[in-house]
């Protein structure tokens, strides 16, 4: 292909095709019973899944199945399937954790309930007395001493699972519809990244036929390395683990952590790497300047600013000899919560402030156009005010569900987070995505907490329900570029909607089996899955925290905040915004150095070095141009072939706990 990702544009004389069908179905299939196990096991293990990359790991393996069974793929199929695998595989981002995601659909959210509910933290700050069932059966209950999830005490939670994911996908593809008319159609704006996608399903389309391309060698060579890697890091514990006590690591999980070492010389500074490759490989494909932007923040801040800020004594509960987990947990509480607060007020400002700034400055150009008074012949529209009428009911469900599970909480708040804060923050992430291209739109750091907080003491409620909810507030401003790339590969509109139905279906189904199935393995947390023991403890000290912040009694994360830091922290911000805009560097620097803030040097510091090896090594030896091309199927080759030791192991425990069971 000559076409460049700027200039990509499908021919004016093709027609909008179906891209969902039998084949795409099966495909799916395969997707949600041979991948997210692997994924899931994966997440637990290393704490990476299939990464960024599971999209792509699932599209080029189809493709390659196809091409030795002799069936070509038209772009509109690959496109799906790209889409579909990504719903299939998609991570869930637990409530109040702090950024903790997993992989493994929607039902991740039950396994992370399940593990709070039995915390320590859980049980010093009383948590589970303010529960209800809905969250998850009591500790002592047989379902978890069991670890199973066909019980009846999990059918509640389970049904609140699956109403609230029917629910978001109604909500999101309906406003993303309408944001889609708005943004693209009516404002034309370019929606920079969409032709990524796109180019790519293309690309795979035509090497769906006989002739073997060099994406194929690139991602079977990316493939074994992930393999031999996987065997040595993921198999050796997982099967040492099936009978010993502490699983054998030939290799530490997650990472070598330095901070015990240093803390005599330089107190409360975090110091190590993260020891999977796949890190330093993700430093090939991230933006150069965003990962050092994240490696300068993460060690000015957690490295070089702890040992003065304790020197400072703003780091009052920090203790000689921690490692890296009680250190960032003591000095996020005592001081970078509020850091990470401002600057986030300060990007979601900018945002705000970019976005109104470009729709003026568009609608004084003369070449600004309103909407076209005909849509594409064949595309899959449908009138606005239906699917504007769609979304306020979808919305006023939710709505509805919120007060049924919290009648004590203000039903106002929840009327405000899906009327009125989601359609905001949507439109104006969308406005981002179409200018800019930004991965991040626009956001507001601890919104619903904060709103949570101030609820609570204006209305009296007590409890920690409330943080558990599936309350309606969500950012659907990437939906607008996923409707652009059905566009540009004219690929039918309906066609989404229906491997949405499917892909949904499947994740559900396959993910509450696997969960359980995984879940049976072993308690999760536990020494059968290093990442998880090491880093969800951590995760649940700041979920308890939030969730009995609303209990009416003195809270030692209302204790953490402090609004000068805040303020002082959104003002550095700006300043540091303004300075960096006079210089030539890109603006994504800055938005390296917001993520670095909160990035721990464990992970900053090998994907810093994947990042020079790229730009200053490979880049010059390849050729900057073809390295662009490789680096995203190297990380989707290295990540494949992880991903396959890890349903390999999956398998052998499997067989290994079956067997058990039936002698023991």
């Amino acid at each position: 292909m000559n076409n460049t990702i700027s200039d990509f544009t499908p021919e004016i004389s093709e027609k909008f095709e179906e891209g969902f069908n039998l084949k795409v179905l099966i495909a799916s299939l395969f997707i949600g019973l041979i991948m997210l196990p692997g994924s899931i096991y994966l997440g637990l293990i290393t704490g990476g899944g299939l990464g960024g990359a599971a999209q792509w790991v699932a599209v080029i393996l189809l493709a390659e199945i196809a091409k030795r069974s002799f069936v070509q793929l038209k772009k509109q199929e690959v496109y799906i399937l790209y889409i579909l695998s990504g719903t299939i595989m998609s991570s869930a981002a637990l409530l109040g954790t702090a950024g903790l995601i997993l992989p493994g659909g929607a039902f991740a959210q039950l396994i992370w309930n399940q593990y709070i509910i039995q915390s320590p933290y859980a049980h010093f700050f009383h948590l589970a007395h303010y529960l209800p069932g809905w969250v998850a059966p009591h500790p002592g209950s047989a379902a978890l001493i069991k670890r199973t999830f066909f019980s009846s005490v999990w059918l509640t939670p389970i049904l609140i699972i699956i109403a609230s994911t029917i629910l978001y996908q109604i909500t999101s593809f309906s406003l993303g519809y309408v944001l889609f008319r708005l943004t693209s159609d009516r404002e034309k704006l370019l929606f920079p990244m969409a032709p990524v996608a796109a180019e790519g399903a293309t690309a795979l389309a035509e090497t769906t036929g006989k002739k073997e391309g060099w994406r194929w060698r690139i991602f079977s060579i990316s493939a074994m390395i992930g393999l031999i890697f996987g065997a040595i890091y993921i198999v050796v514990p997982a099967v040492t683990g099936l009978f010993m006590a502490k699983p054998l690591q030939l290799i530490p999980i997650p990472w070598v952590d330095l901070t015990p070492q240093i803390s005599s010389m330089f107190p409360a500074s975090m110091l190590g790497f993260a020891t999977d490759i796949g890190v330093i490989i993700i430093g090939f494909v991230l933006p150069f300047w965003v990962v050092v932007g994240m490696f300068v923040a993460s060690i000015l801040s957690q490295t070089i600013g702890n040992p003065i800020l304790y020197k400072m004594g703003m780091l009052k509960n920090w203790e000689y000899g921690m490692s890296a987990i009680p250190t960032n947990i003591v000095t996020t509480m005592n001081f970078w919560i509020n850091a990470f607060i401002g600057i986030g007020i300060t990007v979601g400002l900018i945002g705000i402030l970019t976005m109104f700034f470009t729709t003026f400055r568009k609608k004084n150009n003369k070449d600004y156009t309103k909407e076209q008074t005909s849509l594409p012949e064949g595309r899959g529209d449908y009138p606005i005010p239906f699917a504007i009428l769609i979304w306020f009911i979808a919305t006023l469900l939710y709505v509805v569900l919120c007060h049924k599970l919290v009648p004590s909480f203000s039903v106002m708040v929840f009327v405000f987070f899906g009327f009125i804060l989601t359609p905001f923050l949507s439109y104006a992430s969308a406005r981002m995505f179409g200018t800019t291209g930004s991965p991040t739109g626009v956001s507001f750091p601890f919104v619903k907490e904060s709103t949570f907080l101030m609820s609570s003491y204006a209305s009296g409620y007590k409890g920690s329900s409330i943080w558990f909810a599936p309350v309606p507030y969500n950012d659907f401003g990437g939906m607008p570029q996923g409707f652009r790339q059905l566009e540009l590969t004219k690929t039918k509109f309906t066609s989404w909607y229906k491997a949405q139905i499917a892909a949904v279906v499947i994740m559900l189904l396959c993910g509450l089996l696997f969960w359980s199935i995984i879940w049976h393995f072993a308690p999760i947390p536990s020494s059968t899955y290093p990442y998880a023991q090491m880093i969800w403890p951590m995760n649940a000290l700041f979920n308890t925290l939030w969730a009995t912040s609303t209990l009416g009694r003195s809270s030692w994360l209302m204790h953490s905040l402090n609004v000068k830091y805040i303020f002082g922290s959104t003002l550095t911000g700006f300043i540091l915004f303004g300075i960096l805009s006079l210089t030539t560097l890109p603006i994504s620097f800055f938005y390296g150095l917001v993520a670095g803030i909160v990035t721990m040097p464990q992970f900053a510091i090998p994907m810093f070095i994947g990042a020079l090896l790229s730009r200053f090594y490979f880049s010059k030896k390849i050729g900057k141009e073809t390295w662009a091309r490789y680096a995203p199927i190297i990380l989707a080759g290295y990540y494949c072939g992880e991903g396959l030791i890890g349903m390999f192991a999956v398998a052998i425990a499997l067989i290994v706990k079956t067997i058990y069971h039936l002698i023991f």
